[in-house]
């Protein structure tokens, strides 16, 4: 049985998925949302839409190919028509915290790849400001520990992300810092300050990319732009 959050989740990336027309190239983002997404597009795909998609992760990789959605990559595609992905928050001035899923690094190259960046979320993804959900991010193993102290000198104590007892490897072999800002005020500055420590990757800050935030809420869509 399909749950209330499940089924707003499905009705918020079918409506993406109308966005994909034919001969696109589109950026496939992740997450569970995401999932719903791609399968509608497999859908069209069977009834004769003709795309090809960049996935942003192995799992990604992985539902495109069981629902039939065809895949190409950069080396034979320059520019993508669309990406549609997920976010953990989005504040009002649509700037987002992502990487719940460990995909932060691939989910910001397919977007900025993008014509045009929609983003599909909740209600409870919404907020004023960022920082309540941890800033996820991307950083080298090599001396993991000194990266995790340069960043917490900005203002968070860093957690390595792990799943049970094991360290969350990316799909590029990188560890997950998960970081409590608690409130962000300056996202721009945040971004620009981390992204100078040497042994960072990449941040879970996507500041002013999205062109439209696809909103489910009870029992309506709302699109924000």
């Amino acid at each position: 049985m399909v749950s209330e959050q499940d089924r707003m989740k499905k009705a918020v990336g079918e409506e993406a998925a109308a966005f994909v027309k034919d001969g696109m190239k589109v950026g496939l983002g992740s997450g569970s949302t995401v999932y719903w997404m791609i399968r509608k597009l497999g859908e069209l795909v069977e009834n004769g839409l003709k795309i090809e998609g960049i996935p942003s992760s192995t799992q990604t990789a992985n539902w495109a190919n069981e629902f039939g959605v065809p895949l190409t990559d950069f080396s034979k595609v320059k520019k993508l028509d669309i990406t549609i992905d997920g976010a953990d928050e989005v504040d009002e001035n649509l700037h987002m915290i992502k990487g719940g899923g460990a995909a932060l690094f691939r989910e910001k190259i397919i977007a900025q790849a993008a014509k045009e960046l929609i983003i599909i979320v909740d209600a409870s993804k919404m907020v004023t400001n960022l920082g309540k959900y941890p800033l996820p991010i991307e950083i080298l193993p090599f001396a993991w520990e000194r990266t995790a102290n340069e960043i917490s000198k900005l203002g968070c104590v860093p957690k390595l992300r792990k799943k049970d007892t094991e360290i969350v490897i990316t799909d590029n072999g990188n560890y997950i810092l998960d970081c409590p800002f608690d409130v962000i005020t300056d996202p721009t500055k945040l971004n620009e300050e981390i992204k100078r420590i040497v042994g960072v990757v990449e941040t879970g800050l996507f500041i002013g990319m999205a062109n439209r935030i696809i909103v489910g809420d009870g029992e309506n869509i709302n699109i924000v732009e």
